[in-house]
């Protein structure tokens, strides 16, 4: 059949039949092989099945968009836990970019949109890639129905469980953890208090700024307050007169220190989340407050890492 329905280039081979593309290959040996089954099952891609076996190679294949995806190969014959996760990996990034399909950076924010019926539509905003990867791939596994979601989601990917609120068919993840045995309320009220903290310019989370204004009707719906270990949040304060009710127990920069640590991080990590603040003798200072930090017992260092304490 000589190269008959291939299609080369400098980089690539097509499979073309009439106007239409059912495959695209890295070089002519894959191309053929592919053709020469497409003519074998006339052309009906439902039958072509996850696995093919070619001499001493089988050969992973995955077909969606009326197209035929070779996306590796093995001498074994791969098991079925492998080929899934394989699948699901180049469907959520085909073209191998920075961040995969429906995600974008603006500024320090994750945004996950999507196209529907022509319209786009915005599912979230994440200050971390992790948390918008693993929201854009439950919704890619789920149709994009935010409704799918319950308030706590096992990720089998990473062997994760993760606190999730919809508000406003917005997906908002809380926070991630370990272990299934989550305290959902000490969640949510960490949650509504970055919330406040936001709003009251202690702290910068602007994929949270939608929900600044909704602090009441989340205390009320959630049935928890706003609460944290060193601000007292004011309960009907107006925005100008906000930074008269909060008590303060830390000078303003140890208090950005210490939320730059989370739960725990490195040396580096913080630095990294107070790059904004950047000054003169700028790890003199930071180490200087964290010393402070550790004075104060609010944290404490375990090996390379900085961690809060219990309180």
């Amino acid at each position: 059949m000589s190269e008959k329905y291939i299609r080369e280039n400098k980089r690539s081979c097509s499979i073309v039949k009439g106007s239409r593309t059912y495959a695209k290959t890295s070089n002519l040996e894959d191309a053929i092989f592919i053709r020469d089954f497409l003519v074998e099952i006339d052309w009906n891609l439902d039958e072509v099945p996850q696995i093919l076996e070619r001499d001493d190679d089988y050969l992973v294949l995955a077909t969606y968009d009326e197209k035929i995806h070779l996306l590796a190969r093995y001498r074994q014959k791969p098991d079925d836990e492998t080929v899934t996760k394989l699948v699901k990996k180049h469907m959520r990034n085909p073209n191998n970019s920075k961040y995969g399909l429906n995600i974008s950076k603006i500024e320090d924010t994750y945004v996950i949109s999507k196209q529907i019926a022509g319209d786009s539509y915005v599912f979230g905003l994440y200050d971390s890639l992790s948390d918008a990867e693993f929201v854009r791939n439950f919704l890619m596994d789920h149709n994009w129905n935010v409704n799918e979601f319950d308030r706590i989601e096992y990720n089998e990917d990473t062997d994760t469980y993760w606190a999730v609120l919809v508000i406003d068919d917005y997906v908002y993840v809380l926070d991630s953890f370990d272990t299934a045995e989550i305290d959902l309320d000490k969640t949510y009220e960490e949650f509504l208090s970055r919330i406040s903290k936001h709003k009251y310019g202690l702290a910068n989370y602007p994929h949270l700024d939608r929900l600044k204004n909704k602090i009441d009707v989340l205390e009320d719906e959630l049935n928890v307050k706003a609460t944290d270990d060193f601000w007292m949040f004011g309960g009907e304060i107006e925005a100008e007169d906000a930074l008269t009710d909060i008590i303060f127990s830390l000078t303003p920069f140890e208090k950005i220190v210490y939320d730059a640590i989370d739960k725990k991080a490195t040396f580096e990590e913080i630095k990294q989340k107070l790059a904004r603040y950047r000054s003169k003798n700028f790890d003199e200072k930071i180490n200087r407050n964290l010393d402070s930090l550790i004075s104060k017992g609010m944290i404490k260092k375990e090996g390379d890492f900085y961690i809060k304490c219990q309180t």
